[in-house]
């Protein structure tokens, strides 16, 4: 999608794309002016359904969500983004004028990790951005293994998804952050070593 919601081509968008909801069409401008002169790649939403309707589409690495919105608020949209597995992961900034704790807080309730008060102070604006799509991103790299392994009960390699066959080390370094080091324990030591040792301690 294109950062007014039309079809874009399929070339992949390496920089972290960032998705802004506003009603107003001078405050999309900014952002989105702000926001890729600071290295991201704006989409733009003019409204609540426009941003759900995007976001169907394609995930954001981060949300500038407006909160005061005719028809379909910032506040439901981001409780409908964290109720769906697909997306409930993409951080939500709320865009607000509304200084009062309990709005805030309500923002915060429906899955919000931030706010930024408008006017824009755009340092501080894109600070918040930086530091929530750093954490994103780092989230991303730490992979887990969860799930039921099907291991041969021989050779002990692993079959993946396809039905391939793998040993155990690549398996894991493949699909964590783990990386091994090799040893020898003391019970293999006299099966596979059976002479190490000798002559120790012997003049």
């Amino acid at each position: 999608m294109s950062r007014y919601g039309k079809e874009s081509s399929l070339e992949p968008v390496k920089r972290p794309i960032i998705l802004a909801v506003d009603d107003t069409l001078e405050h999309l401008e900014l952002l989105a002016k702000v926001l890729e002169g600071d290295g991201y790649e704006p989409c733009l939403a003019a409204g609540g359904l426009q941003a759900l309707e995007w976001v169907a589409k394609e995930k954001p690495d981060l949300i500038l969500l407006d909160v005061l919105m005719p028809g379909l608020d910032g506040t439901e949209v981001c409780r409908r983004l964290k109720a769906d597995p697909a997306t409930r992961d993409v951080p939500v900034i709320f865009l607000t004028c509304m200084s009062d704790s309990p709005d805030i807080m309500a923002g915060f309730e429906a899955g919000a990790v931030d706010y930024v008060a408008k006017p824009f102070r755009i340092p501080e604006l894109l600070a918040r951005v930086r530091v929530h799509v750093e954490l994103r991103r780092a989230r991303q790299e730490i992979r887990t293994l969860r799930g039921i392994l099907t291991t041969c009960a021989h050779c002990k390699r692993i079959r993946d998804e396809q039905g391939n066959w793998h040993s155990l080390e690549s398996y894991v370094t493949g699909h964590t952050e783990t990386r091994f080091s090799h040893g020898i324990c003391p019970d293999c030591i006299p099966v596979y070593f059976p002479n190490f040792g000798e002559g120790v301690g012997t003049p």
